[in-house]
């Protein structure tokens, strides 16, 4: 009897093991889904910490204090922040419109927090900063490659320009099957892309003006590619044939 309850001892730590596994399986999954590290430290000592996103363009510099009555940090008394700067190490004329777009959004959103020594004032408060900070430069990031994308592949979706000007994107589409040309700017801002984006149309051939795009926009969900997802639209919808 003792050897047959070892038996099954055993084998309900083999079935437990087994579903830690796959437990493990897929919190990994899901964190490799939702890796929203955008940083890398590139220095941690008594006086300071330098952080850096996207590909070295930006860099947060937080300097610390005295220690923090009460509070730990990985194990040892917490510091306090006496200040957090962000510096911006993008050569904006030699970059590509993309690239600076994406770096006034981010730029946008750091100012817009306003102060951050208030928002996180010692070492406690870090890992959450860094969190929601990297959760924007994740976007934005996004955002730029899709730009890249229609800037290179456009043209099999009828768009003919994608320009670039401020935190605006200026989108020429030429269909001659639609015998339409129309311009659309949108207003980007960097909560891109969880929310509708502003936008106004000028048309130039055709009769494809703001009622026409704006029964697009309204059926394209925000959400993940959402820029791409109203060009495939706007190209599926609009651009096929005569209207």
């Amino acid at each position: 009897r003792e050897l047959s309850e070892m038996d099954a001892e055993d084998e309900r730590d083999l079935a437990e093991m087994e579903e830690l596994k796959k437990t493990e399986r897929a919190c990994l999954e899901i964190l490799k889904k939702y890796d929203f590290t955008e940083w890398d430290l590139m220095e941690w000592s008594e006086q300071q910490a330098v952080f850096n996103f996207l590909y070295d363009s930006v860099t947060l510099t937080v300097v610390f204090g005295p220690p923090a009555d009460g509070e730990f940090f990985a194990a040892r008394p917490s510091r306090s922040i006496v200040s957090l700067d962000f510096e911006s190490f993008l050569d904006e004329e030699q970059a590509p419109p993309s690239s600076c777009l994406v770096q006034r959004l981010i730029f946008q959103f750091l100012e817009s927090w306003g102060n951050w020594q208030e928002k996180c004032p010692t070492l406690h408060y870090l890992p959450q900063a860094l969190f929601d900070i990297s959760l924007v430069v994740n976007r934005c990031k996004i955002l730029g490659e899709e730009l890249e994308f229609l800037e290179r592949w456009g043209a099999k979706f009828h768009l003919l320009e994608t320009d670039v000007k401020d935190t605006e994107v200026k989108l020429v589409f030429s269909s001659s099957a639609a015998f339409a040309k129309f311009e659309l700017t949108l207003a980007l801002s960097h909560d891109y892309p969880s929310a509708a984006l502003p936008f106004s149309v000028q048309t130039h051939i055709g009769n494809i003006g703001e009622k026409e795009i704006a029964a697009v926009l309204s059926s394209v969900p925000v959400g993940h590619h959402y820029l791409q997802r109203i060009v495939f639209s706007i190209h599926q919808n609009l651009l096929q044939g005569p209207r």
